[in-house]
């Protein structure tokens, strides 16, 4: 068990009336779970203890070469405690990276350990649970919250503060723990790992359109970055006035066209106007097919960490429509 912190770590430092920080160890959680000790031989480790908010690309490419140095060393599932801010999307870069069979599951919590219905130790217990499930196998990344499994390809954190924050949209979850026993519903074939170590820290940014944006984001935009992903309306969709900007940016850095819906696959033929996503990727940008503009983008930064050229970044994202 690495612990990160966040939330499920958090409680006020002595003699304060302020909020919660991240003060918990990953021994601290797993004394507050009774009989956890019981399901499984369980070292604990703290990572890092900071808020999710806190947490960095470097950060969780090193936590995945400590996850495979445990997996080398004979651990038969491991689990990683945050914060939810970033869970899902730590949860698809841990999926990018790993490359061992033995389960990586991700939880955390919505109420700190101080409040009343505190869920951190019972999506503890689930996540080593299903962590130790032989059935979660060979699955890569997945998050457990709320007695829900999740697959880190489709995981979304979805309301602000529910202890239901996450859900699985336009899949739904891969499995459920039921009685305490995880049960699989169906499996997923696993993508091809990128490489670690990441030789290089690129810097990809999110434009998200908007009613009326004239895109003035877009400007000088190649100089300042590695990448970018477009976050369109509906289907893959842009205001007129952007697309000789992104044809330009498109010509000098990887621009990948994602949609903001966060639901739902950017098309390719269907529509034909200015600004369309069949004149987009006429001009050049690159289809992000079925991913959100958060999994598109962490996608694009590690094949670009790891020294990809466009071809192979290209080919990548086709390998996920």
């Amino acid at each position: 068990m690495l612990s990160l912190g966040g939330t499920i770590a958090m409680t006020s430092p002595p003699d304060t009336d302020g909020g919660v920080v991240p003060r918990l160890t990953g021994a601290d959680l797993i004394a507050a779970v009774p009989g956890l000790g019981s399901e499984a031989e369980i070292t604990a480790e703290d990572f890092r203890q900071v808020p999710g908010a806190g947490l960095t690309i470097a950060d969780i490419a090193e936590l995945t070469e400590r996850i495979h140095r445990a997996v080398h060393a004979g651990s038969s599932g491991v689990v990683v405690t945050q914060g939810t801010d970033t869970l899902e999307e730590t949860a698809f870069l841990v999926d990018l990276l790993y490359q061992g069979q033995a389960p990586v599951v991700l939880t955390g919590a919505m109420r700190n350990p101080s409040v009343p219905g505190a869920d951190g130790p019972a999506n503890l217990l689930a996540a080593v649970r299903t962590a130790a499930c032989p059935a979660a196998r060979d699955l890569g990344a997945l998050v457990v919250f709320a007695d829900e499994i999740h697959a880190a390809r489709h995981v979304r954190k979805v309301h602000s503060s529910s202890t239901g924050a996450f859900a699985s949209p336009g899949a739904g979850p891969l499995g459920h723990v039921v009685e305490g026993v995880p049960r699989l519903h169906f499996s997923l074939d696993r993508a091809p790992a990128v490489a670690l170590p990441l030789a290089r820290q690129a810097r990809v940014e999110v434009i998200q359109v908007t009613l009326g944006s004239d895109g003035v984001l877009l400007d000088g935009l190649e100089d300042r970055v590695d990448g970018v992903v477009i976050a369109a309306f509906g289907a893959g969709h842009v205001p007129a006035t952007w697309t000789e900007r992104l044809q330009r940016l498109a010509g000098r850095v990887p621009v990948v066209l994602t949609s903001r819906t966060g639901v739902g696959s950017v098309l390719s033929r269907t529509y034909a106007f200015a600004g369309s996503e069949s004149d987009l990727l006429g001009r050049g940008l690159i289809s992000g097919g079925p991913l959100d503009l958060y999994k598109a983008r962490l996608l694009l930064l590690a094949h670009l960490g790891a020294g990809a050229d466009r071809r192979a970044i290209e080919a990548a994202f086709a390998a996920r429509h």
